[in-house]
């Protein structure tokens, strides 16, 4: 994932080049090894058991009328883009608000961590707040997650929507509450991304019940990452960055029994390769149900070495589980919507992620 000081994600500056966040955390070579070949396609199908969701709480379905409001927990957003982004929210019929440091900057934060807390804080809490829609990632979220007071959301749960940074707001809600939130497009919306298709899907998940099924899109980099079979369980995970640098912190969901869903963006090979063999060394990938891979978006490398789907065939054939790869999920183009913390299905050889709706009725 990228950092703010290397370029706004998601998309590059020109002739800028953009700084890794794990480049700054770690430096070093990654670990590599496996038996499998880059390119082959396992001949097995595999079949996992399927594991049922306890304790999920999902939101009450959005509608026209509903008060929702903009928070900034990462960096900050364009102020044009915001304008598209609140423009669609309005068109849906909602009541849109704005946090009051959603455009503050500090340092490339969007306030200093009290003030993005606050108010992050005050839009999980308010009662009157039906959705809470994060402006833009970036960097930031981590420095303030573990102070997120979730304890009236079992009791009153809203919509919660964001992506990339975000990742770690999903999994501390998962983790505290039993939340179901939302993987989508955020507020700082560009429509050369993520287009009238895009807009629909998030509509759809956030204001209507019905199951959400994503299918493969041979044109994305990570289509040909296919290991066939069914499997089922609760779907988990987000940005690999982030999974990744929350292991053993109090927003690391449970992955045992789940499918495990990750995309990522401005991420050499070998990091992908470190961020995977760390959860595999960990042994969270021995546990997991299945694997869903979604956009692995300006992953270069060297010349004559893997490139990004070298590596998670070689990270990911051996597991023994479902893979499905190739979904309009993450930081690139046509970025679809998905409920994380609910009921979902891949039947990888059928190119389909089939998830509950992350709503309930109102």
């Amino acid at each position: 994932m990228s950092h703010p000081r290397g370029r706004p994600d998601p998309a590059p500056e020109p002739g800028r080049a953009a700084i890794s966040r794990r480049s700054m955390l770690r430096a070093g070579t990654a670990v590599t090894g496996s038996a499998l070949l880059a390119g082959a396609v396992a001949e097995t199908p595999v079949h996992a058991a399927p594991r049922t969701v306890a304790g999920a709480v999902r939101p009450p379905a959005l509608r026209p009328g509903d008060r929702v409001r903009v928070v900034s927990p990462g960096s900050t957003p364009d102020p044009v883009n915001m304008a598209r982004g609140i423009e669609i929210l309005r068109g849906w019929g909602l009541q849109v608000e704005l946090a009051p440091h959603v455009y503050t900057k500090y340092g490339y934060l969007a306030g200093t961590d009290a003030e993005r807390i606050a108010d992050l804080n005050a839009a999980l809490n308010d009662p009157g707040v039906r959705g809470v829609f994060a402006a833009r990632g970036g960097y930031g979220t981590q420095r303030i997650v573990d102070r997120i007071d979730a304890s009236k959301l079992r009791r009153d749960p809203r919509v919660v929507v964001g992506f990339s940074d975000i990742t770690s707001i999903h999994g501390k809600l998962w983790r505290d509450a039993g939340l179901v939130t939302f993987y989508g497009p955020m507020v700082n919306w560009t429509d050369s991304r993520t287009g009238p298709e895009s807009a629909e899907a998030l509509r759809r998940a956030v204001m209507t019940t019905n199951p959400i099924t994503i299918t493969r899109d041979p044109a994305e980099t990570t289509a040909s990452v296919l290991v066939p079979g069914r499997a089922s369980g609760r779907l988990l995970g987000g940005c690999l960055t982030l999974i990744s640098t929350s292991l053993g912190a109090k927003d690391s969901p449970d992955f045992d029994g789940a499918l495990l869903f990750f995309e990522d963006t401005n991420e050499v090979p070998s990091s992908i390769d470190m961020m995977l063999t760390e959860l595999r060394r960990l042994g969270i990938m021995s546990r997991v149900a299945g694997v869903v891979v979604g956009q692995i978006t300006d992953s270069v490398g060297e010349p004559d070495e893997w490139d990004a789907v070298a590596v998670l065939k070689d990270r990911l054939y051996d597991l023994g589980v479902p893979v499905l790869g190739g979904l309009p999920l993450g930081h690139g183009n046509g970025q679809l919507t998905i409920p994380l913390g609910t009921h979902a299905t891949i039947d990888a050889q059928a190119g389909t992620l089939t998830v509950t709706p992350g709503v309930r009725p109102r």
